[in-house]
């Protein structure tokens, strides 16, 4: 076995040797500084790192394929230069085998085996081409020639290439485990007996939040392009009283009621919505738009001709009774736990490191002096790291879902991270990490139609579609199906 195991070896050697030769051969032409150029621009990923953030300007699948292949050329990098470098050492191309003008200035010292430009070109690419096969066409031939550029240059065999390409496919691929590729497909709702066709806006009442966006652009320009006749609020401090009042103002009585801005205004919209048996236009205008998305709006132009023809579905919604006092809707998530102490503080570091760098410094800090909470869910005694209750089911069953492909199953989705299990925190993140928490005792998932969650102890914050709501002991959810009249 082991003998051939070393002819085998020695094949792949001569193989390498001769075509290393054979592309040496090849005639001096303005492609060989290009391909310099373009190896050089491909070190430690920077090429990659553009291309990206190029990408990631716009929303929806394309800035997904973006950050998929950031993901996935972490996994390809590690792989390939943390522990293929180190398991597998082997002497790069002797520099004699190509022409001067070949060779870069600066050539790397470390291993050959395998290619780390190769497998984070290739990386990417599949990540691309998992969410948008047309970016992954676009991107594969640059791809095709970083990862050739290291033969031509002369720091690399063929074999390191393949190896690097078949690690690149492999970490593209494996992201599906933590993170399922977006269908782009809206999530399963109730059919609706009929929606009213609005024209130019006439009966609607839109409630626009300025600067509730990434980028702070107010939408109510764009509003009033596409339905003039709208009438257009903008929030106070009492959102939802003043939309209330706006409606028992309005004459005639609103046919419809709108809203812009991110899912905590979505959601506040939508109560109201709800209680007066009003169909609810959404345009997409926050960060994230989670709601938005999973219901099918991808843009005010789809749903002005969705309002127009009165094309829509209702949807289910949740809420929860805090302490037995008024309800608190949500569209997507609520949540007890660290969750509600994370967006505080992630408010108050925003103004000054922006949202994205705030939410993970403010994670990091919550996690590492977070305290398990004693509590009892229907009835069961447990103690909780975290509990997260979604509005519909969610995929995956892991601990970040990122999918709903149903908002028509009477269901809320539960999740609940328990600490009575030994060394809970130390399984929970290498669970998190392998993406097996769903097999791991401290993570436990329900879906269910109701949940009673009473806290033992002090008072705490529960926080609902991201935003932070009231103090309170008991906690009583509740699905409602069907809940919600939405156009698309």
């Amino acid at each position: 076995m082991f003998r051939r195991v070393r002819r085998s070896l020695r094949d792949a050697s001569q193989v390498d040797k001769r075509l290393v030769r054979r592309s040496a051969e090849l005639p001096e032409t303005t492609v060989d500084r290009a391909l310099k150029s373009l190896t050089r621009s491909a070190n430690k990923g920077v090429l990659w790192f553009t291309v990206a953030s190029v990408l990631a300007l716009r929303k929806g699948r394309t800035r997904r394929a973006a950050l998929r292949g950031v993901v996935a050329i972490g996994f390809a990098s590690a792989s390939a230069n943390l522990v293929g470098k180190q398991l597998f050492p082997r002497r790069r191309p002797a520099a004699e085998l190509l022409p001067t003008y070949r060779r870069l200035t600066k050539r790397p010292t470390s291993s050959s085996f395998p290619s780390g430009h190769s497998a984070s070109a290739v990386a990417f690419t599949t990540a691309l081409a998992m969410e948008s096969p047309a970016l992954g066409l676009v991107i594969a031939p640059v791809a095709a020639a970083v990862a050739y550029s290291r033969v031509h240059t002369g720091v690399h065999w063929p074999t390191d290439v393949a190896a690097g390409a078949a690690i690149g496919v492999a970490a593209g691929l494996v992201t599906r485990r933590w993170w399922p590729t977006g269908a782009d497909v809206p999530a399963s709702a109730h059919p609706h007996s009929s929606l009213p066709a609005i024209e130019e806006g006439e009966g609607l009442l839109v409630m626009a939040n300025p600067g509730s966006g990434a980028d702070g652009v107010d939408p109510t320009e764009e509003i009033a392009k596409y339905w003039p006749k709208a009438t257009v609020l903008h929030p106070e401090d009492d959102l939802i009283e003043q939309l209330h009042k706006a409606i028992d103002d309005a004459v005639p009585r609103p046919a419809a009621l709108g809203v812009a801005g991110g899912d905590g205004t979505v959601a506040a919209v939508a109560a109201v919505a709800a209680e007066r048996h009003l169909p609810l236009v959404l345009v997409p205008a926050g960060t994230l738009n989670h709601f938005a998305r999973d219901v099918g709006v991808d843009g005010i132009e789809s749903v002005s001709a969705a309002l127009k023809a009165g094309d829509g579905a209702r949807v289910d919604l949740s809420h929860v009774d805090i302490d037995g006092g008024a309800s608190r809707w949500f569209v997507n998530t609520a949540s007890l736990g660290g969750y509600p102490d994370m967006v505080r503080l992630r408010e108050k570091l925003t103004k000054r490191w922006g949202k994205w760098p705030a939410g993970a410094m403010a994670l990091v800090r919550v996690l590492s002096k977070s305290m398990p909470l004693q509590m009892v869910i229907n009835n069961e005694s447990h103690l909780v790291w975290m509990l997260f209750v979604g509005n519909g089911t969610y995929q995956p069953k892991g601990f970040a879902p990122t999918a709903r492909p149903e908002l028509d199953s009477g269901l809320m989705d539960v999740r609940y991270i328990r600490a009575d299990v030994r060394f809970s925190r130390l399984r929970f993140v290498l669970g998190a990490i392998m993406g097996a928490l769903h097999r791991s005792r401290t993570y436990q998932h329900l879906e269910v139609r109701a949940l009673d969650v009473t806290i033992q102890g002090r008072p705490i914050r529960i926080a609902t579609d991201g935003e932070v709501g009231p103090l309170g002991n008991r906690f009583r959810f509740r699905a409602t199906p069907a809940a919600l009249g939405v156009y698309r």
